[in-house]
């Protein structure tokens, strides 16, 4: 019975293991994999915003991939569409 839990813990360690290493090779480092599961994890619900309510404020990286900024910097008070895509 030992050695069946040993191999059963062995392969579980394993797995989480693979699956760390996808994540991180997806979300670019270990360290941003960490701040993606950290983040989504107490944030797994559904929304409550409605049609009409002002979107939250999120902090995006700039397209020289260096820069930080608020959203709410940038569109001052003016309307703003965010497109999640690929056009290519």
């Amino acid at each position: 019975m030992k050695r069946f839990l040993k191999w059963t813990l062995g392969v579980v360690l394993g797995l989480l293991v693979v699956a760390f290493g996808a994540l991180s090779y997806l979300a670019g480092s270990p360290k941003d994999a960490l701040y993606m599961v950290r983040y989504a994890l107490p944030h797994m619900h559904r929304g409550t915003l409605k049609v009409g309510d002002d979107a939250p404020d999120a902090r995006l990286l700039a397209l020289d991939g260096q820069t930080r900024f608020h959203i709410r910097e940038r569109t001052a008070g003016r309307p703003l569409v965010l497109v999640f895509g690929s056009f290519t």
